[in-house]
């Protein structure tokens, strides 16, 4: 670390308040992370006695995530880990009597599968596989599992005659071809010519067998209710490269391996959901129109004749995880609304019924949706519980009503004061369009005072905050900012309409959204106008440069793994198959003009606001050639600036807590050196904000 590196991450360690709040407790800290703990998959057994579930963790000396499976009776009592096992563990799954339970945990020989029988009390491991098992599903009878596992392709880009090496000569490492159009995945790097394929083993152990095969990639498993038939969910078309979002559902038949497709239409088609009697298929996706927001639907499809018709057809939200009653009767599902997540379920006639509110709380970093759930034969729902000041427990809903089972972060939470939510709703006034944040008050807030505020910003963009708890943004209040958070034009939750509303157009209007919803903050009180940092990821990274691209109003920002250049990010992304065809109307080279008047590239000739640019030097996903375009595009300009790597760090930068809290520190850092008073005119006209509206040209 350089002389100056150390200085700023120094520096935003004292930032951090290092004493007791008026209630006696110190705030949340950057070690605190480590003592965080979740629940997450929570699994209840099939007669609703009993709920297994993850409990996830971080462990201090590896600096990694760690998941242990515990047990509870449904009233939350007898909690226990899991005996038998080891390893980092995951994927709970009750055998339909509820007599075993599956599991996956990587040890020394790769992620296998186990199995635990309770009437003897012993668990063993039942699999020797040679690639990672997803997507575990249990026979109807018990008797087999199925999973989705990677397999290489043989498949050889380019037959080439290479001369022989010869006996202990140190040759460079043999040449890759590469003719997939998708051939690097964000977290994972460079793919292998290997696809996922459907497998099956028996539940007491033996030799899997294979399904499927081909290049495609097999997802969503579910059995038939009779068990002769494997649902999945694949893109099996020749021009899958080119579509990625035209995925079918196909039927496997497990004795033969033959499969036969249940839907044609042009779309995603995903989580195949067959109904306990047999006749139905509940599934999700939509009919693809090329837009950057699609709402995905809930269908039903009749077995017996194929016709399919869509459930829940007037809830404008996106639906996702649908599972059936025992009875055949209703499914339920979950969605966000308004940036919370809910559990309903739906009759065959299309009515919904709102039965949980409080789902989520898995994303522990920053306040984005997620959560699981699953259901009993009696109707008795386990889920993760959310809650705005502690990450995910295990809820219950049962009789009407919900409960929180588990309480894992009362002996570090209780003892921290936490910034305290406020929910803001505010009107751009160019439209009149509404819009959502929350604002987290440092801790000991006195509303007699006044605090700096950092505006934060969400990725996706089509996605959500909402008030569920946020490791980042808790250590931003402990700083001593007033921290908003906002769900502008673009975010999910508000409907299709909301969300497709950055159609082409993406950033855009979404900045007015933002200034207003800060307009709204300050007007509240208990802000400094004076003293505004603004910070996003991903997409919220894109829009903090075309903030500083636009107004002049923030004395500092941090750019966090942006796109900087719209025609490069379509071309090196992970996902070159997608980018082009639905956030633009045309490839780069046929409609330039439309990349690059949306591109912050275009505005930083604007920029006067100092700029940390912060990005994972393996992120495939925002390459970190857009981080160094903008870098060196602000140092030509003489523009304050400073490029943070971070090394080994995919697009999710929150993966090891020792890189969040350093990343965290440098922000820290960075805007403390830009809230002090000007030290002279030169320094005024190149740092200062130049007034609350201020503007520059477009």
């Amino acid at each position: 670390m350089t002389t100056r590196a150390a200085t700023l991450v120094l520096a935003a360690l004292v930032a951090l308040p290092c004493v007791t709040s008026a209630a006696g407790k110190p705030p949340f800290a950057p070690l605190d992370v480590f003592g965080l703990e979740w629940a997450s998959d929570p699994r209840i057994s099939p007669d609703g006695a009993r709920i297994a579930y993850v409990r996830r963790s971080f462990d201090v000396k590896t600096d990694t995530q760690r998941g242990a499976i515990w047990l509870m009776d449904r009233n939350g009592s007898n909690h226990r880990p899991l005996a038998g096992g080891g390893g980092d563990q995951g994927s709970p799954r009750w055998s339909p009597d509820g007599d075993r339970l599956a599991f996956v945990a990587a040890d020394g020989d790769g992620a296998q599968i186990h199995v635990h029988w309770f009437k003897a009390g012993v668990a063993a491991r039942i699999t020797n596989l040679l690639q990672p098992p997803s997507s575990l599903a249990w026979s109807p009878d018990g008797r087999q599992f199925a999973f989705v596992m990677r397999v290489p392709a043989k498949h050889e880009p380019l037959a080439v005659t290479l001369p022989e090496r010869p006996e202990d000569a140190s040759w460079a490492p043999p040449l890759k071809a590469i003719d997939r159009m998708v051939y690097r995945a964000d977290g994972e790097g460079y793919l292998p010519d290997a696809f996922g394929q459907v497998f099956v083993v028996p539940a007491d152990g033996g030799t899997p067998r294979q399904l499927t095969e081909g290049a495609f990639d097999h997802r969503d498993l579910a059995w038939s209710a009779d068990g002769s038939e494997i649902l999945v969910s694949a893109n099996r078309h020749e021009n899958a490269d080119l579509e990625p979002n035209d995925g079918d559902l196909h039927a496997v038949d497990v004795a033969t391996g033959s499969m036969r497709a249940l839907t044609k239409r042009f779309g995603p088609d995903a989580e195949p959901a067959p109904s306990p009697d047999g006749r139905f298929i509940a599934f999700t996706g939509y009919d693809d129109r090329y837009q950057s927001y699609q709402r995905t639907r809930l269908y039903l499809l009749h077995r017996e004749n194929g016709e399919i018709r869509e459930l829940a057809a007037d809830l404008d939200r996106d639906i996702e995880r649908p599972a059936w009653s025992r009875d055949s009767r209703r499914l339920y599902f979950q969605y966000d609304d308004q940036g919370t997540t809910r559990i309903a379920e739906v009759d065959l006639a299309g009515r919904v019924t709102n039965l949980v509110d409080d789902l989520g709380g898995e994303a522990w970093s920053r306040p984005y949706g997620g959560g699981s759930y699953s259901v009993a034969s009696d109707g008795t729902i386990a889920y993760s519980a959310n809650d705005v000041h502690d990450p995910s427990a295990v809820g219950v809903y049962d009789g009407g009503r919900t409960r929180r089972l588990t309480a894992l972060n009362d002996d570090l939470l209780a003892l921290r004061e936490l910034g305290q939510v406020e929910e803001i709703w505010s009107t751009t006034p160019a439209d009149g369009r509404r819009v959502q944040s929350w604002l987290i008050r440092p801790p000991g807030f006195d509303p007699a005072k006044k605090y700096p505020l950092l505006l934060e910003i969400h990725g996706g963009p089509h996605t959500n905050y909402g008030p569920r708890f946020a490791a980042e943004l808790q250590l931003f209040a402990a700083a001593g900012y007033n921290v908003l958070f906002s769900n502008p034009r673009g975010s999910t939750s508000y409907g299709e309409e909301f969300g497709n509303a950055i159609h082409h157009a993406y950033p855009g209007r979404d900045f007015d959204d933002l200034m207003a919803a800060v307009d709204a903050a300050i007007a509240r009180g208990g802000v400094d106008d004076t003293r505004l940092f603004v910070t996003g990821g991903s997409g919220g990274g894109v829009l903090t440069a075309w903030i500083v691209g636009t107004t002049d109003r923030f004395r500092a920002a941090a750019v966090q793994k942006p796109v900087i250049n719209w025609a490069s990010f379509a071309l090196t992304a992970d996902l070159p198959n997608y980018f082009y065809r639905y956030w633009f109307p045309a490839p780069p080279w046929e409609d330039y003009e439309a990349y690059w008047h949306r591109s912050p590239l275009s505005r930083v000739g604007n920029v006067r606001t100092p700029t940390l640019v912060v990005t994972g030097e393996q992120d495939f996903r925002t390459p970190i050639s857009e981080s160094e375009q903008y870098y060196q595009a602000l140092r030509i300009r003489g523009v304050d600036t400073l490029l943070v790597r971070v090394p080994g760090a995919s697009h999710s930068l929150d993966v090891r807590p020792s890189q969040l809290n350093a990343r965290i520190a440098y922000i820290l850092a960075w805007f403390a050196r830009h809230d002090r008073p000007a030290s002279s005119a030169a320094e005024t006209a190149a740092t200062a904000p130049s007034g609350p509206g201020s503007r520059v040209s477009d």
